[in-house]
């Protein structure tokens, strides 16, 4: 019989689910073509005496570089050339839970099977170095490829600060006010490179979700059905400006003051 570190653990098996399900509304959605996008999330919370004890499936792991809020945490991981349709399925022959080691600056794979991490995996674990930095509750990073959005991002008018967010705002109210700090831009940089993540850490001081230019977005959030929510939401707005536009005129939007209005009403920010 097989066993899995799931087994018996609710609050850690609830997590892994959500990211399995969010898994499936990625490839449904066509976000995730063959093993594209990636999800950490900091499962620490769930980890119970008899997990800090187990051995590891892997050997030390190098991250990259030290991250010193990261001592002693947990993640679970979408692994590397794995594919999110199977992640919906089977979330732990495709994922895997690491353990953050003592030196702050490599990891190793606890369970259930030596499935490597994303190749991203030290953009994500730099970014949750930051959240838990500054203090947030934010647990759950998601990379993801919404269609509509980067096809934005190939225009360089959309590019300019803030020009997104206002237009994407403007399309339908629940956009400003669920993503109410708007979406940042980066531009092109290389995949799963230091550049690309040290840029990223700094848009999160503004957003809590970031285009990266002509390549796809990430959220974060206090959980990965937030850290979606954000992003799909703002795919809709965009689905809705290219509806109009490929009906033949420029869509009016919400007035500044209209979305002004809105802020004041349910205490947004920015």
């Amino acid at each position: 019989m097989t066993h899995s570190i799931l087994d018996n653990r609710p609050a850690l098996a609830r997590e892994v689910a959500d990211v399995s399900e969010v898994a499936g509304y990625l490839w449904q959605k066509g976000w995730a073509e063959r093993n594209g996008g990636n999800i950490t999330v900091n499962v620490t919370d769930s980890i119970d005496e008899e997990i800090r004890t187990m051995l590891p499936v892997s050997e030390k792991i190098p991250i990259g570089r030290e991250l010193p809020y990261l001592k002693g945490t947990y993640f679970f991981c979408k692994g590397t050339n794995k594919r999110m349709r199977d992640l919906a399925r089977w979330p732990m022959e495709n994922g895997s839970v690491i353990r953050i080691l003592d030196d702050c600056a490599s990891y190793e794979i606890i369970a259930d099977k030596p499935v490597k991490p994303t190749s991203e995996l030290a953009s994500h674990l730099s970014m949750h170095n930051y959240l838990i930095g500054k203090g947030s509750s934010y647990k759950a990073a998601l990379h993801t490829h919404p269609i509509d959005l980067i096809a934005m991002t190939h225009h360089p008018a959309f590019l300019e600060k803030d020009k997104l967010t206002y237009l994407l705002w403007s399309m339908i109210p629940e956009t400003r006010a669920f993503c109410p700090r708007g979406l940042g831009i980066i531009p092109y940089a290389m995949p799963s490179s230091f550049e690309l993540a040290d840029a990223t850490l700094k848009e999160l001081e503004e957003y809590d979700v970031v285009m990266w230019e002509k390549h796809g977005v990430t959220a974060v959030g206090e959980n990965i059905m937030e850290a979606f929510d954000m992003v799909d939401t703002l795919s809709k707005a965009a689905q809705i400006y290219l509806t109009a536009k490929s009906m033949g005129f420029e869509p009016e939007g919400t007035t500044i003051e209209q979305m002004e209005e809105l802020k004041l009403a349910f205490n947004l920010p920015k």
